[in-house]
């Protein structure tokens, strides 16, 4: 998984999401300690959170929209988290379903090919950019389902029953799905020129 969490680092900037996140998160007095942990906990989580939405939405600024409505829900909805439990899990799973929720409402239209505003946003054009922005874009043109898959197993090394766990789908279905992506992904890197550095 090594080579699509270079391709999509959790560190990728964002510009505005910091500022957005805490006053999301410092939108309203906290009632105590337990509720000022859960939204430490979840600031901490937007890297790799905008990692995912990357992967989901394949556009910088429908992956920025993507994490904050996430966070959003996460605090409206923090009486349905059972502490002790994994937040992330918990954070990534309402994250797809309001995804899947996007793509009904507009007709599965599809993700947008924007990726290039990736390379703007770090302000890197060398050798090394182009080839992790053709590994991002081969991901951004895989099905909806694979994609998910490739995000929670192959980018943020989630196992099969855990991934299964957040697309709420049998741990059979995840395997199958990840197995047709890399195919996909082995085949479009080979067309390309770009062979995994890593195995897939």
């Amino acid at each position: 998984g090594g080579i699509f969490r270079q391709a999509l680092p959790a560190q990728f900037p964002v510009p505005g999401m910091k500022q957005a996140v805490r006053s999301v998160v410092m939108s309203e007095r906290m009632t105590g300690p337990d509720e000022a942990r859960f939204r430490s906990e979840l600031a901490a989580l937007l890297p790799r959170l905008r990692r995912f939405a990357m992967v989901l939405t394949g556009a910088p600024a429908e992956a920025d929209d993507l994490t904050q409505s996430a966070l959003e829900r996460a605090l409206v909805r923090q009486r349905q988290y059972t502490p002790g439990t994994r937040l992330d899990s918990w954070v990534f799973r309402i994250a797809q379903n309001l995804w899947i929720d996007q793509l009904r409402s507009r007709k599965s239209r599809g993700p947008h090919a924007d990726l290039d505003a990736a390379a703007d946003e770090t302000g890197q054009k060398d050798e090394d950019m182009a080839d992790r922005l053709d590994i991002a874009r081969t991901i951004s043109r895989l099905p909806q389902d694979q994609r998910a898959v490739v995000g929670l197993v192959l980018v943020e090394g989630w196992s099969y029953q855990e991934a299964a766990a957040i697309l709420e789908t049998p741990v059979g279905t995840v395997m199958s799905r990840l197995h047709r992506a890399r195919s996909r992904i082995r085949d479009r890197l080979h067309d390309t020129g770009l062979a995994p550095r890593a195995a897939m």
